[in-house]
């Protein structure tokens, strides 16, 4: 009787410890899985990077850093991040988000480069605001020991550098650190800021004749006195123009057979006068 009654009670508690050991298994699982890495707390062993990991958590990138299964941190440390310094939060945020490649690389993958220029896909382009090549990091080796980068954006400068490995968990994330922050021309709504040269100034027109140009004041009396010269140039002569003031008083001739004419009218009349009488 008491092997009958011990049997059941052990087959009650196997049934009861499976699924418990399958429950605990798959949480313990799921919590790996999910927390792969946590970059905030990956840098937090390294105070040089204080600041850069700090501007991770205001531009609220770290949970979106650490769902990805693949991806490369280009950290700054903090006696080059300054740039950053007041920044809005979210002009910061898309800075940030150009350090962030969506690929898993380490020092020697990038030394095994098979080009000695190559563009990485950054997390700034999955966010839809990228232009002009903004969301991609140029890498080129410039020696076997030496991997300069910049924005990929045209006009941007490679000026930042790989400088080493910080820390890295194989092959899920890989935190390095560069020498500058990489800031992609027009990112911030700046233009950019490449110096212009100043457009030249018009030629000066050269008078057909080759003198020199007439001075402002000539030219303002020139168009007043073409009208004058031309009624000149039509005028008739001066001595083939009548003279009113001779044309209606007589020459001293003519007052002379005025006044003849005058007298023998008179004389007439007085002789026609007496014949009658």
């Amino acid at each position: 009787m008491k092997m009958s009654v011990a049997f059941p009670a052990v087959i009650q508690n196997m049934k009861m410890s499976v699924p418990l050991s399958l429950l605990l298994l798959s949480l313990s699982l799921a919590i790996h899985t999910t927390d792969a890495f946590n970059i905030t707390a990956m840098l937090e062993k390294y105070p040089d990077y204080s600041t850069f990991n700090s501007y991770l958590t205001q531009a609220n990138l770290v949970s979106e850093i650490n769902s990805r299964q693949t991806i490369t941190v280009l950290a700054v440390d903090n006696g080059n991040i300054s740039p950053l310094a007041g920044k809005p939060l979210p002009v910061l945020k898309n800075i940030i988000s150009v350090h962030v490649i969506l690929d898993y690389y380490d020092v020697a993958k990038l030394q095994k480069l098979s080009k000695n220029s190559v563009l990485l896909t950054t997390l700034f382009q999955s966010s839809g605001l990228a232009q002009n090549h903004q969301g991609f990091i140029n890498v080129t080796k410039l020696s076997s020991d030496s991997i300069a980068m910049g924005s990929a954006a045209p006009g941007a400068p490679l000026g930042s550098n790989l400088v080493k490995s910080i820390v890295s968990q194989p092959y899920n994330i890989s935190v390095l650190q560069v020498s500058h922050i990489i800031v992609p021309p027009g990112i911030d709504g700046s233009r950019s800021t490449a110096p212009q040269s100043s457009p030249p100034a018009p030629p000066t027109p050269t008078p057909k004749s080759g003198r020199a140009p007439t001075p402002s004041t000539t030219k303002s009396v020139a168009p007043a006195l073409a009208p004058i010269v031309d009624d000149l140039a039509d005028a008739p002569d001066l001595a083939d123009a009548p003279n009113e003031d001779k044309a209606d008083a007589p020459s001293g001739a003519s007052a002379l057979h005025v006044s003849l004419a005058v007298v023998v009218t008179m004389v007439l009349s007085t002789l026609y006068l007496a014949s009658r009488i």
